[in-house]
């Protein structure tokens, strides 16, 4: 039974002992019945907003799981034991370009590998998907004085 068909009801118990309506005793017992169909109706009002908010909450999840999966993406396309990250190890994955090469990093703060292209790691530092946290990559001090790698030393002519 539905607040409003319980109100009705009591509505209909009050008409039904035939209370005389000059009385305030009566006059208060009808303005609660009168309260109590307002608040029926706010609640009914309410619940199908409820209903209506619910249905745009899940739609956004749909499209957020979407979206995690497109930026986030590790490596779902196949079911291969080998394909951890690293796609260059796996023929059956197309989800890295085969000229660029890419390096898994672990993040400091989450503690995830994260799969990055050798250009990303040049420009000195990427934002974990995961957890936001700025990773950052050092390659100074790694090479000699005759160095022309371009990588750390930056380039010398």
């Amino acid at each position: 039974m539905t607040l409003s068909e319980k109100i009705s009801y009591i509505r209909g118990l009050a008409d039904g002992l035939e209370l005389d309506s000059d009385k305030k005793e009566v006059k208060v017992l009808n303005a609660i019945i009168e309260l109590l169909d307002d608040m029926s109706l706010a609640v009914e009002s309410m619940e199908e907003l409820y209903d209506e908010l619910a249905e745009e909450v899940d739609a956004i999840d749909e499209d957020l799981s979407t979206l995690e999966d497109d930026f986030y993406d590790d490596c779902d396309c196949c079911d291969c034991d080998d394909c951890d990250y690293d796609c260059d190890d796996c023929d059956c994955c197309d989800c890295y370009d085969d000229d660029e090469a890419y390096y898994e990093v672990t993040c400091g703060k989450c503690e995830e590998q994260i799969c990055v292209s050798e250009d990303v790691l040049l420009e000195g530092e990427v934002v974990c998907p995961n957890c936001g946290e700025l990773l950052e990559f050092d390659f100074s001090g790694l090479c000699d004085d005759d160095c022309d790698c371009g990588c750390c030393c930056g380039d010398q002519d």
